[in-house]
């Protein structure tokens, strides 16, 4: 199994959102302290984001059990600074860990990390691009472009909870046999939808997740 490490924590630094919006934390920067990771509970009445001291505000969208943690890889960061001509610091993209060495994109929907000494989290899903991340960006069509450059990040849940700091290794110790990794379920649910019956049926889809697929399918 493959191993990464956290290159950065990111807490939200909670800041106005695009107008109307109100206030958004998409805004996170890096913490040098050890941060607690557990289940945060259900996405509107639980305690939003799996980290704590983290914070959510737009938790209709955001945040619950199967978007505990989001991570994203600084392999693809740099793929981007590239492509816009500009400097991505971590977090940037609302991240809670940015990490290095981890196939991100790759991992299979429903696959098992540890991180640290006791952390367990297992990838649910990619991260659908809003508004306010377009907002946050200032590149025009921003939607649009995250959308078509297939590359998310994953969202994670809280298997086993346990601390994260900068440094951790991230390990993948068990991968499902579903062959469906989060650029291909993120893509499917943006780009192809006859497909979602394959992601229906996925092993390792977040329930949230699953029942959104059964209101497009009309089950």
């Amino acid at each position: 199994m493959s191993v990464g490490r956290v290159i950065s924590v990111n807490l939200a630094v909670p800041e106005p959102g695009p107008k109307g919006a109100g206030t958004t934390g998409i805004n996170k920067v890096p913490v040098e302290h050890p941060v607690a990771v557990r289940a945060p509970g259900p996405k509107t009445t639980g305690l939003h984001s799996g980290l704590v001291g983290d914070q959510i505000f737009d938790i209709k969208h955001h945040g619950g059990d199967d978007q505990a943690v989001y991570a994203y890889a600084r392999e693809d960061y740099d793929w981007w600074e590239r492509e816009l001509g500009r400097s991505l610091p971590g977090g940037l993209f609302g991240e809670n860990l940015t990490t290095a060495g981890v196939d991100v994109n790759g991992a299979l929907v429903g696959e098992t990390w540890r991180i640290g000494e006791q952390l367990l989290l297992r990838t649910t899903f990619g991260r659908i691009p809003c508004m306010t991340f377009q907002a946050k960006m200032s590149e025009p069509h921003w939607v649009k472009r995250f959308a078509a450059e297939n590359r998310p990040g994953a969202y994670l849940s809280v298997v086993h909870p346990g601390d994260v700091r900068a440094g951790d290794r991230v390990e993948v110790v068990d991968r499902p046999a579903n062959g469906v990794s989060i650029a291909d379920a993120f893509r499917i649910w943006m780009h192809d939808p006859g497909e979602l019956p394959r992601l229906l049926e996925t092993e390792g889809i977040g329930d949230g997740l699953r029942a959104d697929i059964r209101k497009r399918l009309r089950l």
